[in-house]
């Protein structure tokens, strides 16, 4: 039996097989709601039949997105939306459906990859960044460093999006660790210079992301798993790296985390990332060995075979596919096709595959 369509349990939540969609920003929200776009895309993708669709990250206060035009989860107004986009979604969906909370921290107040990419003047409708500390990333404007009163503000809002998220009935909570974004500059000593108990040894520079993840464990319910991703290494001498990611998920580990989701780079315009197929997949496989921590495996994973040997060679429990998903929204399917596996589809497309029908979906 094809070990991509084995079950897998996170505390209640079952995942029909091990194929993760993972978040993709889409920077087509309206004031933080999601919009027209968002229920025909995740629609799209929740149909896809794979184990787990985990929606773009969401900003948990409006500083913090990326874009003027990401999802937020701060209010009662941006909570409504996503109401309206899920009770759309999920008459039809044949997967569950998860959440990223994330804060871009000093990779906020930009424009949209296709508009450049570039950060936003406060003149020109962008706002003052946050940070760890006041480094900057690369050429853009300086971030603010945040005090107590910051730090307290950032952690309650990430909890207060949590607690929104299971009011939505969302069934996987994950928060973004990764790829230069907040959490991951208070791990990196490349963007984290404090002098204080959240700055300087690996102990501190834990502290601040393990509270987010305590205070949203604590109101979440005991069923609904929470899990991070993380940028494993910064692909920068001197910078985060696989010690400091061990490190974290055995943290975790004692704090009951559900699954560690292991990306990389995204801290530092210095990265120099050896990118091919499965480039990163050596790194979950490193934490999983070391930590035995729920591990799933992502990045350029986009041949069913190729994600069948990263599990049967004990790599990672789960792999997420993004760029693939959006090529092939049906991808699970025809991974399914060609492992010889079973899967769930709506009704209306089983005439899609006449000659398949019975083995493939039952």
């Amino acid at each position: 039996m094809s070990l991509l369509f084995q079950a897998a349990a996170w505390r209640n939540l079952t995942l029909p097989n091990r194929i993760v969609i993972a978040p993709m920003c889409q920077y087509s929200a309206l004031d933080g709601c999601t919009t027209d776009w968002h229920t025909i895309h995740l629609g799209n993708l929740a149909m896809s039949s794979a184990g787990l669709l985990l929606v773009e990250a969401t900003a948990v206060e409006p500083i913090g997105r990326i874009t003027p035009q990401d999802v937020g989860l701060w209010d009662d107004v941006t909570e409504a939306a996503l109401k309206r986009t899920l009770d759309a979604i999920r008459p039809s969906a044949t997967t569950p459906i998860g959440i990223q909370l994330a804060h871009a921290g000093r990779k906020a107040s930009t424009r949209r990859p296709w508009e450049g990419g570039d950060a936003i003047p406060v003149a020109e409708g962008g706002w003052q960044t946050v940070s760890a500390s006041d480094v900057a990333f690369g050429q853009w404007p300086a971030p603010m460093a945040l005090d107590a009163g910051g730090l307290a503000r950032v952690r309650d809002a990430f909890a207060a999006s949590a607690r929104r998220a299971v009011r939505l009935g969302f069934e996987a909570i994950e928060l973004h660790m990764a790829h230069g974004y907040l959490l991951h500059q208070f791990l990196s000593p490349l963007a984290n210079r404090r002098s204080d108990e959240y700055g300087g040894s690996l102990e501190n520079r834990l502290r601040f992301p393990l509270e987010v993840f305590a205070a949203v464990r604590e109101v979440v319910p005991a069923g609904v798993p929470v899990g991070v991703r993380v940028s494993a290494t910064d692909w920068v001498a001197g910078g985060w790296d696989i010690e400091g990611t061990v490190a974290l998920a055995a943290q975790l580990r004692e704090r009951n985390v559900d699954f560690f989701h292991v990306s990389s780079g995204g801290l530092s315009p210095e990265q120099t990332i050896p990118v091919g197929p499965g480039y990163q997949v050596a790194l979950a496989a490193e934490v999983k060995r070391r930590t035995g921590v729920n591990t799933v495996a992502v990045g350029l994973i986009t041949e069913p075979h190729q994600a069948e040997t990263i599990l049967a060679t004990g790599q990672a429990d789960a792999i997420a596919i993004a760029r693939a998903a959006l090529y092939d929204p049906r991808w699970p399917w025809h991974a399914a096709a060609e492992l010889g596996a079973q899967i769930s589809a709506p009704p209306q497309y089983l005439r899609s595959q006449p000659h398949q029908l019975k083995r493939l979906f039952g």
